[in-house]
């Protein structure tokens, strides 16, 4: 009989839960915007709204309440993260990059509002992203030299050394001559792990937890970070992540520098296995009081292992 924690947590039933606690303060965070009134206000709202499985501030959470924060001290940091995401999606769907029509079976925001409203909206997201870490209401909870602190690391992550630059040496690899696993792993790093790896940071440090657990719950992100990349990789390669999310287009679709192009699905799945265990033991420490990371980086995992992505595997990139 299988007496593990991890096996008896239910993840969705979490993730519903923690979502949920996410969308009302997204809720409450855009909710002084009039969305009815202005075509760009809507357009930002159809960016987040309705949203995927929020696994980016979910791990915000559940990393913070790991250390002891509160999910309200916690939960403005966690929707500026979601709107930093959800900015990156407007922007990736866009022609110039990765020219989608539908996202989570939806039409993308530029095919609904054009593509110079969703380039607008995508920026409007960027900077509430930092209005809302740096209002009041959050420096009230948390000392102001943290939120700075909190503010420079999390712009970094998307910025020219992470998730912006990342994304434009992914642009730069298509058709992926002459790339090497080495290119794809510092891409991936950069344009999904920096912000996984500041989501989880961000959790940490607001809950005040000492170097040694950072440092652990630190290497902790950085491999799930490569993992969740790997493991949309390989689902790409056998098929639609989400059904209809691609379209055919009529030409000839780039192909990207993913780790199956470069060393095949099955050593590709083998390196999930060696992140998966690597980020387990930064958290054997920790024991049952860790068992929500553990499960999502169980779950990231099995999705491209075993082909059971339904539950979180649709959604865990939207």
């Amino acid at each position: 009989m299988n007496s593990d924690p991890v096996s008896k947590f239910e993840l969705d039933e979490y993730l519903q839960r923690q979502s949920a606690a996410i969308d009302r303060a997204l809720e409450h965070c855009l909710e002084k915007y009039p969305g009815e009134s202005q075509t760009i206000f809507r357009a930002m709202r159809y960016g987040v709204f309705p949203g995927g499985k929020r696994i980016r501030p979910i791990l915000l959470l559940a990393t913070g309440e790991l250390f002891g924060a509160l999910q309200s001290r916690l939960l403005p940091f966690a929707c500026a993260v979601e709107l930093i995401h959800a900015y990156s999606l407007i922007h990736d769907d866009l022609p110039a990059l990765d020219d989608d029509d539908l996202r989570r079976g939806e039409p993308t925001a530029h095919k609904i509002f054009g593509e110079g409203m969703a380039l607008l909206a995508g920026d409007g997201l960027l900077t509430e992203a930092f209005h809302v870490m740096s209002s009041p209401g959050t420096t009230e909870g948390v000392p102001a030299e943290l939120v700075l602190r909190l503010i420079h690391e999390l712009s970094n992550s998307v910025g020219v050394v992470g998730l912006v630059g990342g994304q434009a040496l992914d642009l730069e690899a298509e058709n992926y001559r002459d790339v090497d696993l080495a290119t794809v792993e510092w891409i991936h790093i950069r344009k999904t792990g920096a912000l996984i790896l500041a989501s989880i940071r961000t959790g940490a440090q607001v809950a005040g937890a000492q170097p040694a657990d950072l440092g652990r719950i630190t290497r902790y992100g950085e491999r799930l970070g490569l993992a969740f990349q790997i493991a949309d990789d390989i689902l790409d390669a056998l098929g639609p992540t989400a059904a209809g999310e691609r379209t055919e287009t009529g030409h000839n679709e780039p192909k990207k520098a993913t780790y199956p192009s470069i060393v095949g699905v099955p050593q590709a799945r083998e390196t999930l296995k060696e992140l998966l265990q690597l980020c387990l033991d930064e958290l054997a420490t920790y024991g049952a009081q860790a068992i929500a990371l553990k499960a999502i980086a169980r779950h990231i995992v099995a999705r491209a292992i075993h082909g059971d992505g339904k539950t979180l595997g649709e959604e865990i990139n939207g």
